[in-house]
This record gives C-alpha cells, sequence and structure tokens, in this order.
C-alpha cells in the first residue's frame, strides 16, 4: 500500500497505521521511525541488513579492508536466507535455522564491530566510523529477524517496490500538484498489488473499469486484485472442466 505526503516527519505514520496498532515495522535507520516507536506502547522495530550492508559496500570501494570482512560475514546470513526462501520455509522452520546458523554469525559481527569501535585505529568521523556506530545504534533491531520467522532480513521487497516512484519522482518534479500524489499513491498501489500476484495489471484495469460503472457500492470488494485473481482462477477450472 502507497501513501503520499509532503513530508518524512513521524506524524506521517501515525496517519497510516491506527491508534490501536500493535506489531512490528520493518524499516531502515530512519530517525522518524523510533521517534514513532517511542510515543506508541506495543510496537517493534525489525531492521534492515540491506542498508548496513549498502554502506560498508561504499567503504569497500574506498579501499577499506576492514569493510570486506564484514561483507564476508552478512554474505553466510543471505546465504542462509537464500536456502531457506528456496526450500519455501515457513516462520518456525526459518526461526529455527536463523538461530542454528545467522545467531553466532551476528555474534562475532558484533564482537568485531565493538572491538573495532574501542579500537584508536578508526576515527569516529571517518565513513567506516560512521558506519559501525549506524550498524551498532541499530542492533537491537537487526537482530530481531532472527527469533521471528515471519520477518525478512531486510526490506528489499519495499525498496524495490517502491524503485520506479523514486525514479519518478524525479522526472515529474515540478510537474503537477501536491494534492495530486495521494491519487498516484492509489494507483500504484492497484499496479503493485497486481504484480505482486501476477496479474497483468491492463487485463485487470480493462476488465474491472468496464464492469464499475454497473457495479453498487458493496460489490466493491470483489473487484480488489485478489478477488479478481481467484474469480479468474475459477472460471479457467470452469471452462477446463
Amino acid at each position: 500500500m502507497y501513501s503520499w505526503h509532503t513530508s518524512r516527519a513521524a506524524t506521517c505514520l501515525e496517519k497510516i497505521l491506527p491508534v490501536d496498532f500493535t506489531g512490528t515495522i520493518q524499516c531502515d535507520g530512519y530517525t522518524a521511525y523510533d521517534a514513532f516507536a517511542r510515543n506508541r506502547a506495543g510496537i517493534e522495530l525489525a531492521g534492515c541488513w540491506a542498508h548496513v550492508r549498502r554502506k560498508f559496500f561504499e567503504g569497500q570501494r574506498q579501499g577499506c579492508k576492514r569493510s570486506a570482512l564484514v561483507l564476508h560475514l552478512l554474505q553466510s546470513l543471505y546465504r542462509t536466507e537464500a536456502k531457506l526462501r528456496e526450500s519455501r520455509a515457513g516462520p518456525k522452520l526459518r526461526a529455527l535455522a536463523r538461530s542454528l546458523e545467522s545467531r553466532p554469525i551476528i555474534a562475532r559481527l558484533q564482537r568485531t564491530l565493538l572491538h573495532w569501535k574501542a579500537s584508536r585505529g578508526i576515527l569516529p568521523r571517518s565513513l567506516l566510523g560512521q558506519v559501525i556506530t549506524y550498524a551498532l545504534g541499530q542492533w537491537d533491531s537487526l537482530h530481531l529477524f532472527v527469533r521471528d520467522g515471519r520477518l525478512e532480513i531486510d526490506n528489499n521487497l519495499v525498496e524495490n517496490s517502491i524503485r520506479p516512484t523514486a525514479v519518478g519522482k524525479k522526472n515529474w518534479l515540478f510537474i503537477g500538484a501536491a494534492h495530486a500524489g495521494q491519487r498516484g499513491a492509489i494507483i500504484y498501489t492497484i499496479i503493485e498489488s497486481c504484480r505482486r500476484r501476477g496479474i497483468d495489471p491492463y487485463a485487470y484495469l480493462r476488465d474491472v473499469l468496464t464492469k464499475l460503472p454497473s457495479m453498487t457500492t458493496s460489490q466493491i470488494k470483489d473487484l480488489t486484485p485478489e478477488a479478481w485473481a481467484k474469480a479468474q482462477r475459477s472460471a479457467a477450472l470452469r471452462s477446463a472442466a
């Protein structure tokens, strides 16, 4: 689900999540999430290892050998995730595998970063020093995915889904009015919902927009991408029979 706002303040989250919402939010280290979680009881933040990896990868590009060691350890974490994804493991199995394979790697990584942070050879304001501070500052949230098999190791699913909108924001800068952004968000939500379910967005929109004028409000629920996909599958099975 996409939502449009003209700022990145923590108050934007209050407009998205119900007041009584409790649970886990998987996100990067942007400070607005921390501010939001502090003001709401029953909310945990799960971190994103991809953002940590990205920062160490930048350090390696600049010739930092220590960053290469961290990237090697992170590669081991992602190797475990790849196996779990390939086997279509459920939450319980994922939590068990992560406890056995990922937890020791994360513990070693933490010891390494703490040792580097305590040494005098890395300046706090250097690129590596800033990356270490970022990673350790996110540690509790980064560790959460190990014990909760419902969570991913990162929020790349979201990152990949919003990448076209990020490109669009640059291409469409100063075109149109700000209040039209929410209309765009609604369209993005529909299109991405189709893509996640393997539906051709054009076929879906053509069919739905044709039927919509003659339908009642109570029937709208039957036109969601999920409901539409189920109806299409049922129709295909009837035709095959």
